[in-house]
């Protein structure tokens, strides 16, 4: 028999989804507030792996200089509109291990 303080009722579940909303948005605000937005040329654009090959400036939040190198984008999506030769703005971030644009826009 399970304990009284255990079982899952409405308000309990309410709550653990409350808790777990507010986490995340907190999560992803502190990404947010640490990333900072690079200027960058899209060299090559690979969908097959989700990614794309940016010269950039330097990412401070990454402690990363200038250089070109190949980034795994947050929603292969984007890749649809990118052309190489295009000048962007992006922010990356370092998630579950690997350099990732978390946004990324065509520079006008």
């Amino acid at each position: 028999m399970s304990h009284p303080m255990n079982r899952a009722t409405p308000s309990r579940l309410r709550h653990i989804v409350t808790l777990t909303a507010t986490l995340a948005a907190t999560a992803l605000l502190s990404l947010a507030a640490h990333a900072q937005s690079v200027e960058g040329e899209v060299k090559r654009i690979d969908p097959d792996s989700g990614k794309v090959t940016l010269k950039h400036g330097e990412i401070k939040n990454l402690d990363m200089p200038a250089m070109q190198m190949s980034f795994r984008v947050a929603d292969p999506a984007w890749l649809k509109t990118l052309q190489v030769g295009d000048k962007v703005k992006f922010d990356a971030a370092k998630v579950n291990g690997q350099f990732t644009i978390t946004a990324i826009t065509v520079a006008k």
